[in-house]
């Protein structure tokens, strides 16, 4: 089955998300973890982590009103120098279990 969006150059699905990495493209991402932070009020903090659980990404938002509505999705590509390293082992492991039941359960566009 062809993907109209390997022509484009997006990250198509989980099973691409190392071989982008590899070429320098960006690496889906998906979302494992939503917390509101205890240092800041009104901040809402984001983990999005790759399929196996290895690399992370961060966002933070700031919650400036209820009318500030900013969706967040299933899963993101970023650029890979904007991955951190998972060194946790049971960190690592829950995080690829969320990334896979995201996975499953989700498009990546999806609103979650």
């Amino acid at each position: 089955m062809s993907d109209p969006d390997a022509a484009s150059g997006a990250v198509s699905d989980a099973a691409d998300d190392e071989s982008e990495a590899s070429e320098g493209g960006p690496v889906r991402v998906w979302l494992v973890e939503r917390t509101y932070s205890d240092d800041e009020q009104n901040m809402v903090i984001l983990v999005y982590a790759t399929p196996d659980g290895t690399r992370y990404f961060r966002k933070e938002r700031a919650l400036t009103s209820f009318t500030d509505v900013r969706d967040t999705t299933a899963a993101v590509a970023v650029d890979p120098g904007n991955l951190g390293a998972v060194d946790e082992p049971d960190r690592r492991e829950r995080y690829a279990d969320e990334a896979a039941r995201m996975a499953a359960a989700h498009d990546p566009d999806d609103v979650v």
